[in-house]
C-alpha cells in the first residue's frame, strides 16, 4: 500500500552517504535522483524510502511520532542495520532485539534525527 516514505535533510550529501551505506546493506540502491531528492529502493516496483530537502526552504524537522521501519529477512539482518546505523553516526533508539514473541526490532535515529526500525517478523 504504501509506495515511498520521504525523510527530510538539512544535509542532502551527509544523509546520501547514510542512506547508501545503509539502505545497501539490505539490497537497495538509487532509484531515482532529482537535485534534492533521492529515492532508493529494490525495484519501482516494492517499498521505497527518499530524501530530500525541504521544498518551502525551511529547516527539516523531526516529525513527533513518525517512525520508519524496515522489514528485513533475519534477526541477523536486524542486528546488522542497527549495527551500521550507528557505525554511521545514527543514534540509538532502542537496541535491537525482541519485543514480544514473534517481533525483534532494533531502533535508530538517522543524522537528522529521524526515527527509524530494522525489524523481523518471526
Amino acid at each position: 500500500m504504501v509506495g515511498y516514505v520521504t525523510l527530510g535533510t538539512n544535509d542532502l550529501a551527509r544523509a546520501t552517504r547514510f542512506y547508501d551505506e545503509l539502505l545497501g546493506l539490505l539490497g537497495a540502491k538509487r532509484l531515482m535522483e532529482f537535485g534534492t531528492f533521492i529515492l532508493w529502493g529494490t525495484s519501482m516496483d516494492a517499498g521505497a524510502l527518499a530524501i530530500t530537502t525541504p521544498h518551502d526552504k525551511n529547516h527539516a524537522t523531526v516529525g513527533n511520532g513518525v517512525m520508519v521501519a524496515l522489514r528485513v529477512d533475519s534477526k541477523a539482518q536486524v542486528d546488522a542495520v542497527y549495527k551500521k546505523a550507528l557505525e554511521l553516526g545514527g543514534t540509538d533508539e532502542g537496541p535491537a532485539g525482541p519485543r514480544g514473541d514473534t517481533f525483534y526490532a532494533g531502533y535508530f535515529r538517522d543524522l537528522d534525527g529521524n526515527k527509524l526500525n530494522a525489524f523481523f517478523m518471526a
